[in-house]
């Protein structure tokens, strides 16, 4: 049956008369930068019968729909999140395999309305998309306690993930995007002699030719067989990969850099805090300085000097942030999760605390 790919929720009925399109959604949410958590996918009850269609692109499609439905399993799918839904049909549906970004699963474990009983078929609990604390990872493991877990990382240019870190590894590797994925090189570009960060780079088949009618972007971006992806990062002797930060978000404090996802995993676990994201604040002598904008969990409240005092513990001086912020609205993001800095940036963070 053909499906018109841009409509938001195609009407396939099996042959026994199921609507599959009643069936909900289990952890997908719509959105451009689907590395992993575009598409929930299962091996349920369901499976043979059909599947809900709903346009989606790169790892959703790729890494979770087509495998599930080749192997006969049903792909469960919605047009946007919503978490007490998303609940509901990871127990109705006895979804096997959940696939998300962390802030969904941030969620949906900070919901009221979740218990490990409701996800007691789920086999698989993998996230990306955007960087998770290692905190939520523990949290994710102990709560998910039937299932595997795994951090998958990929851009849209290279179809899929390329790379992924197994259920073995992710206690004690939970800050590692993990091991390049099978047929797929990553490297790193110009690594600085003591800490090996540099620019991540991919190659392999899934990597696209280039951006259609973009030859200057496309030429920048894809170097000698290699995906340049914008994102900071090392590869330990283990193989193991790490991403640090955008290279646009990195922060520069005086010739020093400092690395957002690195802070920001620090800050999480500071007393009350339940979302962080660090941006550059302009500062006339150093350039940038550290500037963190928080969310309190719910019910808590944040103490701005008592972030500090923590942050002192944890961090290098010149990663200790002299502005803090705190919100009540949830951090801004986009339709696939990740936290829109842009907007972070607009802070009207006031004097300095330190």
């Amino acid at each position: 049956m053909r499906v018109d790919p841009f409509v938001q929720q195609a009407e396939l009925t099996g042959s026994d008369g199921v609507n599959f399109a009643r069936l909900g959604s289990a952890v997908a949410i719509s959105g451009t930068t689907i590395a992993v958590g575009a598409v929930n996918q299962s091996v349920s009850a369901h499976a043979g019968q059909g599947a809900v269609y709903v346009f989606t692109k790169g790892a959703g499609g790729h890494s979770q729909m087509l495998p599930t439905l080749r192997l006969g399993g049903a792909t469960v799918i919605d047009v946007g999140f919503d978490g007490p839904r998303m609940i509901d049909t990871l127990a109705a549906e006895r979804i096997t395999a959940c696939v998300a970004v962390p802030a969904i699963y941030y969620y949906v474990l900070n919901h009221p309305q979740f218990s490990s009983e409701m996800v007691a078929a789920v086999r698989w609990a993998s996230y990306g998309g955007a960087p998770i604390a290692p905190a939520l990872v523990h949290q994710i493991k102990q709560r998910f306690d039937r299932a595997r877990v795994g951090n998958g990382f990929g851009l849209t240019e290279c179809t899929s993930i390329a790379t992924f870190l197994p259920h073995e590894w992710a206690a004690d590797h939970a800050d590692s995007v993990g091991f390049a994925a099978p047929h797929t090189e990553v490297a790193v570009d110009q690594p600085d002699p003591e800490t090996g960060i540099g620019e991540i780079l991919i190659r392999g088949p899934g990597v696209c030719a280039g951006y259609w009618n973009k030859p200057e972007s496309t030429a920048q971006t894809f170097v000698d067989g290699w995906l340049h992806t914008g994102d900071v990062g090392r590869v330990d002797d283990d193989g193991l990969v790490y991403v640090m930060d955008r290279l646009k978000d990195m922060i520069n404090r005086g010739g020093e850099n400092v690395y957002c996802v690195e802070v920001e995993n620090r800050l999480i676990a500071a007393p009350g805090v339940g979302e962080v994201a660090v941006v550059g604040v302009p500062d006339s002598m150093m350039g940038e300085k550290v500037g963190v904008v928080i969310v309190p969990l719910p019910g808590a409240t944040v103490d701005p000097h008592a972030v500090l005092v923590y942050a002192r513990q944890e961090l290098a001086d010149f990663k200790v942030p002299p502005f803090i912020a705190v919100r009540d609205e949830p951090l801004p993001r986009n339709p696939s999760g990740k936290i829109l800095k842009s907007r972070l940036r607009e802070t009207e963070f006031g004097e300095p605390i330190c």
